[in-house]
């Protein structure tokens, strides 16, 4: 049962943050239209692109510096009783501090779970439409940076079959010096190639142009030519197109089979999945160690007041938010590993809440 003090800092716990986001998203929006809108204007985006854009723009932003939002919330808040005196009052009354942690961690539960579904269906759609309207309209040569350093693409999509296509074209879903090769044990049973192909979304096929396959026979070959073929193959058309932010627009279920796929193929771009997959359980976390922080820092008085607190949790802040990215990008460029890189900032704040927590309770 809620007693009416935790009925109370749990609202002020949600309404808080709840403030922090629609004060700050605006603002982010105000600063993102400031920097893009010569560029908008440049190459007369649709204002229906620019409003879609927006709509991701925020659920993305909102999810990125989603710890400093809710950190700097019930740093805000809890200052704000402490001034009052009421958190002296409510200790006074007998209630321990552990005790009073109570709405504060079921306020971090509900919190966890809006972010981690957000991050399991709703972030990577957002994602989708934030990055591609980034590359399509506002980078330089952005659809050639969509697929990384290197246009070529060659992969073993299964067990018997590797593909080779260069140039993608985005827009109109066509590839270039396309080639299949097909192995039976470990030998090259036939090798299927064209100087374009490109994905039919109507009819689900694949259109090969200049098409040749050629059947390896134990004494002869056999060799089929068309101008124009349809074939069904078995691989999708992200397979033809790598574009550098994939992970990050597959939901739970698709990015675990894509990973699993990605790493039968010994893609070297695992680690860079891996740390995408293993932030969508780290980020909830991180609500719960934030919190006990955030209160164990300003559930004080000090001479400073709400500001001395406020700098603190800003400070506290922006350090987690920086490990995070350090060790998230030394697992994407190194062979660090992805799992300790994305839970090392969890683990090293954790320690620094229960070191927190246990002054905090003296």
């Amino acid at each position: 049962m809620l007693t009416i003090i935790d009925k109370y800092i749990l609202k002020r716990y949600l309404g808080t943050f709840s403030v922090m986001l629609l004060l700050f998203a605006p603002i982010g929006i105000v600063i993102d239209v400031s920097e893009k809108v010569n560029k908008m204007l440049e190459n007369k985006i649709p204002f229906g692109d620019i409003a879609f854009y927006y709509y991701n723009f925020t659920i993305y932003f909102i999810n990125s510096l989603f710890p400093i939002f809710l950190f700097l919330s019930v740093i805000w808040f809890t200052s704000k009783l402490a001034n009052n005196t009421e958190i002296i009052a409510i200790l006074s009354s007998g209630i321990s501090f552990t005790r009073f942690l109570r709405p504060y961690i079921i306020g971090a539960t509900i919190v966890s779970i809006f972010v981690l579904l957000m991050g399991f269906f709703i972030v990577p759609a957002a994602s989708e439409g934030y990055n591609n309207f980034r590359y399509t309209y506002l980078k330089g040569n952005g659809k050639e940076l969509m697929r990384g350093e290197n246009t070529n693409v060659f992969r073993q999509i299964n067990d018997h079959d590797f593909i080779f296509v260069n140039s993608f074209n985005e827009e109109s879903k066509t590839a270039f010096n396309f080639s299949l090769e097909h192995f039976e044990k470990e030998k090259l049973t036939y090798k299927i190639t064209a100087s374009r192909i490109k994905w039919d979304p109507k009819k689900k096929i694949y259109v090969l142009y200049d098409y040749t396959k050629r059947t390896v026979g134990e004494l002869n070959d056999v060799l089929e030519k068309a101008p124009e073929k349809n074939v069904a193959f078995k691989f999708e058309l992200a397979d033809l197109t790598p574009v550098v932010y994939i992970a990050e627009t597959l939901t739970l279920g698709k990015l675990i089979d894509f990973i699993e796929k990605e790493r039968k193929r010994g893609s070297g771009n695992i680690n860079t999945y891996l740390v995408v997959l293993y932030k969508k359980y780290s980020i909830p976390v991180s609500a719960f160690i934030l919190t006990i922080i955030a209160v164990s820092v300003s559930s004080m008085k000090r001479r400073g007041g709400m500001g001395m607190n406020l700098a603190i949790g800003i400070a506290i802040a922006f350090s987690f938010v920086f490990f995070d990215k350090i060790f998230g990008t030394l697992a994407e460029k190194s062979t660090f590993s992805p799992l300790l890189a994305v839970w090392f900032p969890n683990i090293v704040f954790g320690i620094l809440a229960v070191y927190l927590l246990r002054n905090a309770k003296r």
